[in-house]
C-alpha cells in the first residue's frame, strides 16, 4: 500500500493484494474510513466502503449491489462473468430466495443444536494425538483439518476424500501478490473439485444416502413461472463447492486468529479459562476483531452517492467488513480485544441476503474448538516468529501458528 503526501493530506492507496494488507490492515482501514469512506481504486477497478453504517446499508440493498457478476475482483471485472450462475452465493433475489430454502433447513438452530455431539467428537478425535506434545501447530495440526472433515459429513463427501477438498479450495483462494487473478494452480484445482462433485452427485442420484447432496437430488424448485424442476447435477455442484469452502476455510482461520489472540491478550484467556460460558461472545469477539472474510465483493446497477461521492453504476464495489468491525462510530475503543463486548449486530460473517449460510455452524465449530483447547492447554505460548498467514481473495488468517504448551 503506498502512501504520499497531497497538500497537508496524507493519501494512501488501498490495496487489497500486498503484503501489507495480508498481515495488517487496520491502520489502512482506519485512514479510509476517516479520510475516504467512498475509495476508488484505478489501478484493480474497484470502489470500497469501509464504515459500518455504509456497509450493513449496502449489505441490504441487493437491487444496486447485485451479487449476479461474482464475488471477487477478477469476477467483477470480467465482462463474460455478468450472467446468471449456479451457485447460491453469486445469485439476486428471488432465484437465491428459492435457491437458499433448500438449504437452510440443514442449518435451523434445532438442526444445529443436533450437531454439537458429532462437532465435539471430530474436535476431539483431531486434538486427541496433539496431547503430551510440547510444541504443535494450531492451525496445520488441528483448525485446518477439522472444518472440512465436520462440513463433508454434512455433505456426504467419503472419508478419504474430505481434505482433498481442502487442499483444492486452499489453491482455489490463494493470490499471488499483487495479482488479482487466480493461480494456475487455483484454476486447476477449481476444475478438479467441479469434477469431483460431479462425479459424486451421480453417485448420490444412484444411490441416495442420509446427507446434504443426496436431499439436493431429491428436492424441486419452482421457477419463474411456478413450474417445478429437479436441480441440476451443476446447481448441485455449485452448492457443494460454495458450503465446503465457506464451512472450512472460515472456521479454520477463525480458530488460528483466537489462538493468537488470546495468548497476545492472557487477561482475556483467563476470563475464558474461569468461565467456559464466555466463549459463546468470545467467538464473536474474534469474529469481530480478527474477521475470517475481510470483504465482500459487489456489483453496482445503479448510481448512488456516499458522503458526497458518487459510486456509478457498472462498477465493482468490495464492502469492507473488516474496516466495518472496527469502527469507533460502532463501536467504543474498537482496537481492544475484549470478549466481554457487546457487540449488537456483527458482520463477521457478513450480512444481508448472503450473510454465511452455516454461521451458526461455524459458531459452534469455533466454540467447541476454544473450550477443548482451554481444557488441554490452559497454559500455552505462541512463536509469533513462525506465525504465516494466508494470501487469498478474500480469506484473512494464518496457515501456520505454532505453539508450545506448558507439561
Amino acid at each position: 500500500m503506498a502512501v504520499g503526501r497531497i497538500g497537508t493530506l496524507l493519501a494512501m492507496e488501498f490495496n487489497p493484494f500486498s503484503p501489507e494488507f495480508y498481515d495488517d490492515p487496520y491502520d489502512m482501514y482506519r485512514w479510509l474510513r476517516d479520510e475516504a469512506p467512498t475509495y476508488h481504486n484505478e489501478q484493480y477497478n474497484f470502489w470500497a466502503l469501509s464504515r459500518f453504517s455504509d456497509v450493513v446499508d449496502a449489505s441490504r440493498d441487493w437491487k444496486t449491489f447485485s451479487s449476479e457478476h461474482g464475488l471477487t475482483i477478477d469476477q467483477l471485472n470480467d465482462p463474460d462473468n455478468a450472467m446468471k450462475h449456479s451457485s447460491i452465493i453469486m445469485m439476486d433475489p428471488p432465484a437465491h430466495d428459492r435457491m437458499r430454502k433448500l438449504v437452510s433447513r440443514v442449518f435451523t438452530p434445532r438442526a444445529i443444536g443436533r450437531l454439537e455431539p458429532m462437532v465435539r467428537e471430530v474436535i476431539t478425535e483431531f486434538l486427541s494425538p496433539l496431547e503430551g506434545a510440547r510444541e504443535f501447530d494450531l492451525v496445520a495440526d488441528f483448525s485446518a483439518p477439522f472444518p472440512v472433515e465436520i462440513i463433508s459429513r454434512i455433505l456426504g463427501v467419503p472419508k478419504e476424500d474430505r481434505q482433498q477438498i481442502r487442499l483444492w479450495t486452499d489453491d482455489m483462494l490463494h493470490r499471488d501478490e499483487d495479482d488479482h487473478r487466480p493461480t494456475q494452480a487455483g484454476m486447476e484445482a477449481g476444475l478438479h473439485q467441479l469434477l469431483y462433485f460431479l462425479e459424486l452427485i451421480k453417485e448420490k442420484r444412484a444411490k441416495p444416502a442420509d446427507d446434504m447432496l443426496s436431499r439436493l437430488t431429491e428436492v424441486e424448485v419452482a421457477d419463474d413461472d411456478g413450474n417445478l424442476n429437479k436441480l441440476t447435477d451443476e446447481e448441485i455442484a455449485g452448492f457443494g463447492t460454495l458450503i465446503a469452502a465457506a464451512g472450512s476455510e472460515t472456521v479454520t482461520k477463525q480458530v488460528g486468529n483466537g489462538v493468537v489472540l488470546f495468548a497476545r491478550n492472557p487477561d482475556e484467556w483467563k476470563k475464558l479459562l474461569a468461565d467456559r460460558a464466555k466463549a459463546v461472545n468470545a467467538v464473536e469477539e474474534v469474529l469481530r476483531y480478527w474477521a475470517p472474510s475481510q470483504y465482500q465483493g459487489r456489483f453496482s446497477h445503479a448510481d448512488s452517492e456516499w458522503h458526497g461521492v458518487t459510486i456509478p453504476a457498472g462498477s465493482p464495489v468490495l464492502l469492507l467488513t473488516g474496516a466495518a468491525n472496527r469502527d469507533e462510530r460502532e463501536y467504543e475503543d474498537p482496537d481492544r480485544f475484549d470478549i466481554d463486548r457487546e457487540i449488537g449486530l456483527g458482520l463477521g460473517l457478513g450480512h444481508g441476503i448472503h450473510s454465511c449460510l452455516g454461521a451458526a455452524v461455524a459458531r459452534l465449530e469455533s466454540r467447541v474448538a476454544f473450550e477443548e483447547i482451554a481444557e488441554r492447554w490452559p497454559e500455552y505460548e505462541v512463536d509469533e516468529g513462525g506465525l504465516k498467514r494466508v494470501h487469498m481473495s478474500n480469506v484473512a488468517g494464518f496457515s501456520n501458528v505454532p505453539v508450545a504448551v506448558a507439561a
